[in-house]
Parts: C-alpha cells; structure tokens; sequence
C-alpha cells in the first residue's frame, strides 16, 4: 500500500457485524433481483425501444439512496436513478411515504437526461419500517415537444414531470394518468409503458421484502454494508496501483448543432493521491445553446463509469462501495451540469465523450487498462410519419447501430459495438423496423478501413442503409463526425460517424455534419448512416503480418490500407504479401517516422491528415513541409 495508508475519512467497517455466508446469499439474491425486475419489464412493455433496445435500467437502493444493485443496462444512468431516489426521499421524507407509494418524475436536472426517461421508485417497507427502495428508469418513445426540429430549451422538449406520487397507499393518481394521456402522442404506448415499469419496481420490492423475511432484516442490511465495504477495498487496492499525479486530456465535439463548425472543448484533470481518485469537471464546455446538455446527475455518472472500468469493472453488484474513493468536481453550468432551462434532447452525446477524455488522461499513467476513442454516438436516427394502411401516427428510433471501439494493449478493438454509455443497449434486430414500419433495410454491414491502424486495430464501424417505402421525416443528430476517435500510443485515429441521404437513384447528399433535422423522405428515397471506428493502439508498423492477411481475408481492411498504414508490400505477379519486401519497407518508415515529432497521446478526435487539416486544433499541425508518413486516408 503506496505509503502505508488508507484514507481517513473512508466509511466504518461493517464486515465484522455480517454473517459471510448470508452476506454472499444476499450478494447473489439482489443480482438476481434487478435481472427478474428487468426481464419483467422487457416482457410487458409496449415500445420497442424497450423491450428490445433496452434502453432502460433497474435497480435497488439503500433507505438513503445509495446504490444496493444495478441491473446490468445503461452505465449512464448509474447515478441519475441515485440522485432521483434522494431527491424524491428530500421532498417527501420518509414520513411523507408509505406503503403502496409508486413516485414518479421525469425531471431533466434531477435524472439528468432528457425528459423522455421516465423514473419510477418504490419505497419498499417491512411492516411500518423503511429498509429500501426499488427504482426503474425507461426511455418512453414520446414524452410530447417538437419534432423535427432543434429545440433550445426545456420547455420545447416535452411534458415535465415534477415528483408526484402516481400510487398513493395503492391507489393510482388519475389526475396524473390524464396528464399521461393528453400530452403524449401515442397514448396507449406510453401507458403501457408506465404499467410496465410499475410492474417492474414492485417486483423488486417484493423480491427483496422476501429475502428480508427469509434471513431476517438486520442480517440482510449487514450483508448489503459488508459488500460495499469489499467492493470499497477492492476499488482502493487498484487506485493505489496507479502512480500518484495530476494527468489531463482534452478531446472535441463537432458543435452544438446551433453554431455549426464551433468545437465544443472536453477536457478533463484526473488527480490520484493513494487509494483515492479525484477526477475534476472544471474546464468541460459551459453548457450550450443546442440540445446536447446533460444534469449534474449525468456528469457524476461520467466520472464514476470510467472509475468502476478502471478499478472494478467486473465486479457484482455494481453498489455505491464502489465509488467511495472517488471525488468529483463539476460545478454547475457545464454541459455535463446543465442548468434550467438548458435544452436536454440529446442528454446522452457528450458524456461518451467525457468518458473516452477520462481514459486518455490516465493513458500514460496505466497504458495497459485503457482504450484509445471510440465511435462515441448511438448513431440513431428519429423517424416519424403516417402508416399507409391506417394513417395512424408512428414514431420510430432508427434501431440503435453499432460503431467501433477503440483498441488497447493485448486487443483489437469491437467492431459494430454499441456506444459505451448506452453499455447493454441492443443492437435491435432489422427485421423488427420492417415488420412494424415502412421502411426496408438495403444494407447492413461492416464498414471497410473504418477502425484506426495500429499494433493492435480499432474496431470498426457499420453502414445502415434505410430506404422508405412511405412518406417519412428523417432526423439525425449525430456527433464526432469531424472530431474522429483518436488512437494512442503511435495508433491512428479511426472513421468519423457519418449521415447522407439517397434520393431515387442519384447520388448520396452527404452532409457537412451528422445534424440533418426535417428532412421529408419520399418513398424509395434512403438515410444512410455510417458509424465511426476505433482508435488503434501502437504503431500500426509492429502488427504482425499474419494478423493483416487475416483482415485482408476478411474484409476488414483494403490492400489500399495495407499499404498506406501498415507498410505492407505486395508481390507483383503473386498479389500477395511479399513479407522480406514488406520487413525491408516498414524499416524504412520507422525510421522516417522517427524523424518526425509525433504526440504519443493525440490531444484531438481531429486528424492530421490533409482531408481534415482546417478541423485540427492549434498545436497538433505537423512542422510546415512534413507530412505524417502513415496516416490512413
């Protein structure tokens, strides 16, 4: 232990109060509980993007609203669902609930995200005595506001939802089900929806009221405190492998999608000090005009995701022992700490970001338990029209679309992964959107030279080609098309995220960004959508030969790539790689490449190629005359 010593002010022990046996039940039971809660929900819920994008995550947590167990979902609501448990418990007390109670919100700076999450909590009580909660955060289809176009505030975005209780003592509030009613746009969706999720946290209730009854209350909750108190040490123990330091990165975002072209700056101080880590929000953008703000709830989440992958990733149950030794800096007005009535549309965009700059902040310090940048965008695309059987209104998400990871030491990274703060979001399936709506899928598939070149390859992206087969408005709000995933160590950055759009048989429109608002899609017209790669991690000329013949078999790469970025050569007559020639070729360019100062860490998802020279920051331009001699087109 770094100088033989462990924070002072970390939590008492309750280890030596639990019974170990009981205490490794309990761990086991409330996993199993959150899954039970989220398969329920899946299995009763009425939209899509629930049921199978699971956009949704459930969880348990203690009477003052930390974190028992967290269902395995969406990383980015670890904290939100938290800090709406301890607000909802600060405006009724526990005197002001009782059993029966179901309180619900969706409000945008207690959750943090937009106002489409709607957040059900269930105070759970063993006879008159308050032991926990039971929570269920989902993504509703349509909470009302705008559509097809931006919106730059709160109130454009959808019905606002203070707490209020919808079961009062086990009678529902149907003065709030009205509300429900008159302001979305499918009702009976949305209400099934809201039927789902009460089913869904009361299960957890009850699941937990009988492990309760079964081993007793004070035996339970003395398991719950011993296993925070593991996870606790356990997250301590990999702190203190870090070398203590101040480490900082900055990375970019395209714009806000109201000042078109203007960079949104990330950046991020990583602070380690023995077994504890301060990470500070302090420079991240103030927040902007656009829809990409996200609530304090939201930027904590950024800091305690990247935390637990560092320190505790396969740890279970995700618990608020984790997150002890670490403090967070975010003051309020920041993208990632919006204040009202900031708009919160795309809530969840920037924080990927957040997330990947974190990494690379710590990217000298652990070089061996980080990614380089990842895709960063759930690449979704919002539809809306009429069905041409009925006329009646749909409203449809594109189908959330995979990109590429990036790589690190030991591994390539994942092709056609979904982004890392929607974490077990699913890549729904394509026959789904035929089935339920006029559109028809031409082409999925993996996006050739997409992930960056390096010892070890980014993943790479996908390309979704959606043609119409009814009149359709087309919305996308896609980020990191110019700012690319940036590769460490020598590793080149991966494909940007990319929109355009078909009309007929002409030639694709490609866009200048990934923000096309209101776009009238006519049938037989097409969107197409192409998600970033990976960054790569090391010098692409140390990748071994037979892994570049491995992904030239399998399509991964070009020849053209091959020999740009790896410095492979081809025999003339045999068309295959002639390794003497290739060893003798790749000498030649480490050595030219050596000559050449070259960040080992890039400070940008810009590149330093001549396609995207206008977008590089001040600083990482190439001394006047020299090119980089292995950048991928």
């Amino acid at each position: 232990m770094r100088g033989g010593k462990v924070r002072k002010g970390s939590r008492a022990r309750s280890s030596n109060r639990a019974d170990p046996v009981v205490t490794e039940i309990v761990r086991n039971a409330v996993i199993a509980i959150t899954e039970e809660m989220k398969t329920n929900l899946m299995r009763t819920a009425y939209s899509m993007i629930i049921y199978e994008a699971q956009d949704f995550t459930v969880g348990l947590f203690t009477t003052r609203g930390d974190i028992i167990s967290i269902g395995i979902g969406l990383p980015s609501f670890i904290r939100g669902m938290s800090d709406t448990v301890k607000a909802m418990l600060a405006h009724y007390g526990e005197d002001g609930m009782a059993p029966g109670d179901v309180l619900v919100t969706n409000d945008a700076y207690v959750t943090g995200s937009h106002l489409n999450h709607i957040t059900l909590v269930v105070p759970v009580f063993d006879g008159t005595t308050l032991v926990a909660f039971s929570a269920c955060m989902a993504h509703w289809a349509d909470i009302g506001g705008a559509l097809n176009m931006t919106t730059l505030d709160i109130y454009s975005e959808g019905l606002q939802v203070p707490i209020l209780k919808m079961y009062s003592a086990g009678k529902i509030n149907e003065d709030l089900m009205a509300i429900f009613r008159m302001n979305v746009r499918i009702s009976e969706r949305a209400i099934g929806d809201l039927h789902a999720q009460t089913a869904a946290v009361r299960t957890g209730a009850c699941r937990f009221l009988e492990l309760i009854g079964r081993y007793g209350r004070k035996q339970v909750l003395n398991g719950i405190a011993a296993i925070m108190d593991h996870s606790e040490a356990l997250a301590r123990k990999h702190v203190l492998s870090i070398p203590d330091g101040v480490y900082e990165a900055e990375s970019f975002m395209d714009d806000d999608g109201v000042d078109a072209g203007q960079r949104v700056p990330i950046r991020v101080k990583v602070i380690v000090s023995g077994d504890e880590m301060t990470i500070d929000l302090s420079e991240v953008s103030m927040q902007v005009k656009g829809f990409y703000n996200s609530g304090e709830a939201a930027g904590r989440g950024c800091c305690q995701v990247a935390f637990k992958c560092i320190t505790s990733g396969l740890e279970r149950p995700i618990n608020e022992g984790s997150f002890r030794p670490l403090k967070i800096i975010l003051p309020a007005g920041r993208v990632v700490s919006a204040t009202k009535p900031a708009p919160m549309r795309r809530w969840m965009t920037y924080p990927m970001t957040v997330i990947d700059t974190i990494f690379k902040a710590l990217a000298l310090a652990i070089p061996n338990r980080v990614i380089a940048g990842h895709h960063a965008d759930m690449m979704s695309a919002a539809l809306n029209g009429h069905m041409p059987e009925d006329g009646k209104l749909f409203l449809l998400n594109g189908g959330l679309m995979g990109g590429g990871w990036g790589a690190k030491n030991g591994a390539d990274g994942s092709n056609a992964t979904i982004c890392m703060n929607d974490g077990d979001t699913h890549n729904s399936p394509l026959e789904q959107m035929e089935a339920k709506y006029p559109v028809m899928v031409d082409r999925y598939a993996l996006r050739e030279d997409s992930g960056g070149a390096g010892k070890w390859q980014g993943g790479l992206g996908a390309e979704r080609v959606v043609r119409a087969t009814s009149d359709l408005m087309f919305n996308a709000m896609v980020e990191r098309v110019f700012c690319r995933p940036w590769g460490l160590f020598e590793g080149h950055p991966g494909a940007g995220n990319q929109v355009a759009v078909q009309v007929g048989a002409a030639p694709e429109i490609r866009f200048p960004s990934g923000k096309v608002l209101g776009r009238l899609l006519k049938p037989g017209d097409a969107y197409i959508s192409r998600s970033g790669g990976g960054g790569g991690y090391g010098s692409p000329l140390d990748r071994p030969v037979e892994r570049i013949e491995e992904d030239l078999r399998e399509g991964y790469i070009s020849r053209k790539r091959a020999e740009g970025c790896y410095g492979v050569v081809f025999g003339a007559k045999t068309g295959l790689i002639d390794r003497p020639a290739t060893e003798v070729m790749r000498a030649k360019l480490r050595t030219l490449s050596d000559s050449v100062m070259r960040p080992e860490v890039e400070d940008s998802g810009a590149v330093v190629d001549a396609e995207d020279a206008g977008n590089v920051p001040e600083g990482l331009h190439p001394p006047e005359g020299v090119l980089f001699p292995l950048r991928c087109c």
